[in-house]
């Protein structure tokens, strides 16, 4: 990860959210491909030896990704977003939540509202991400289960991948 690359993850307990604000060395329009096509994100969501594996994605008002965040020692993890409102390479917001491999939601796990917003910074952009879950109980949980370092290895696989698709374009 570049290191003069923006990474913030602050976490309100008072509002039950997390904020994450991460910059990349991509323009605007590569990042928001790798955050809302599912053949990218594959490649780059789930935090390394992991891997995400899409079932069905339709990015779109009403749509929904049905994935599976995959372990080396065969683990399945499947997660489900459904996409409310998107503004194209500006901003999208979802509601995520854990689910079976059929996409039926796990009530005894966390959800949340994920609120994403991408902002041109020249040749960078900064994605900011507002994570809102229902009780301060579901914020703490994610918390437990890695979610800040495992983000922060995600992240470093979108990295790399930014920089693959900038030389495939070059």
């Amino acid at each position: 990860m570049n290191s003069n690359l923006q990474f913030d993850f602050v976490v309100d307990k008072e509002n039950n959210t997390i904020t994450v604000k991460r910059e990349f060395a991509a323009d605007q329009q590569l990042v928001w491909d790798a955050y809302t096509k599912s053949e990218l994100l594959d490649r780059w969501f789930a935090p390394k030896p992991w891997q995400a594996k899409t079932k069905t994605m339709d990015f779109s008002e009403g749509g929904s990704w049905l994935y599976c965040m995959c372990g080396p020692n065969g683990e399945e993890h499947w997660g489900f977003m459904s996409f409310e409102k998107i503004n194209p390479i500006d901003s999208y917001s979802a509601t995520d939540g854990f689910c079976d491999e059929d996409g039926n939601i796990n009530p005894q796990m966390p959800k949340a509202s994920w609120d994403s917003y991408f902002k041109s910074l020249g040749d960078n952009t900064l994605v900011e991400t507002i994570v809102t879950y229902e009780s301060l109980e579901e914020l703490e949980t994610v918390i437990k289960m890695g979610m800040k370092e495992g983000l922060t290895m995600a992240m470093i696989g979108l990295d790399e991948l930014l920089e693959q698709l900038k030389e495939q374009k070059a």
